[in-house]
């Protein structure tokens, strides 16, 4: 069981951990990467103790942007005569 809920928006960026941080009851901070979130996790872990987050997101917020696939024609029949 998770410790709390908190909203992506409540959480700070940390340029420095490249990593979503909030604090920890124990003093040091619940870590989450962009990387973690574009692969569906929602957990953050304190490095310092056993307590951890559910972080809610929405993830097509952190999905890889891919150019959409370009279509290719179709053939087209060849006249044989």
């Amino acid at each position: 069981m998770s410790y709390d809920e908190v909203e992506i928006e409540d959480m700070e960026w940390s340029e420095e951990l490249q990593a979503f941080t909030y604090p920890c009851p124990c003093g040091d901070l619940f870590q989450i990467t962009k990387e973690d979130l574009r692969a569906g996790e929602e957990i953050a872990r304190c490095p310092s103790c056993s307590l951890f987050i559910t972080v809610v997101y929405n993830p097509e917020d952190f999905a890889d942007k891919k150019p959409p696939l370009q279509k290719k024609p179709s053939p087209r029949p060849i006249a044989v005569a």
